[in-house]
């Protein structure tokens, strides 16, 4: 069975470097699927859940929560180059709950009091990236 190698890279290094057979990622011009062989592409990313099925006997997937950033396929190698991203393993629930909640005060208190020292946009950014935290700590 032909596969690819899969690598996902942040500011703090490498997060994630499997072999897979299939990729699924949300960029922004739409959901992507990747296979072995896939032509040559460069897209960025939406904030939101990568899949990742991998190769081999054992099988299964892998979802990592990616916040941002680009994925680039060439030569049966997928490498996503994200502002950060987190493996299901590395998410710490209690604290993406806490995230959520910040950013759910904020944009309530924002659009109440039409304050002008919240960053609207910015609290609204930090709640996606709590949720898609969540999403894929639940896939487990």
């Amino acid at each position: 069975m032909s596969s690819f190698v899969v690598n996902i890279v942040t500011p703090s290094g490498i997060i994630y470097d499997h072999e897979a057979k299939l990729l699924v990622a949300n960029t922004q011009a739409g959901s992507l699927g990747v296979l072995p062989n896939h032509s040559p592409l460069i897209s960025p990313l939406n904030i939101d859940a990568v899949r990742i099925d991998l190769a081999g006997e054992a099988g299964g997937s892998d979802w990592v929560a990616v916040n941002g950033g680009i994925i680039e396929i060439r030569d049966n190698v997928v490498s996503i180059i994200a502002n950060s991203a987190e493996t299901e393993a590395q998410i710490d629930v209690s604290r993406a709950e806490e995230a959520k909640q910040r950013a759910t005060t904020k944009i309530e208190k924002a659009k109440q009091e039409k304050d002008h020292d919240i960053d609207l946009a910015r609290a609204e950014v930090a709640l996606h990236r709590a949720i898609n935290r969540l999403n894929v700590a639940n896939k487990s």
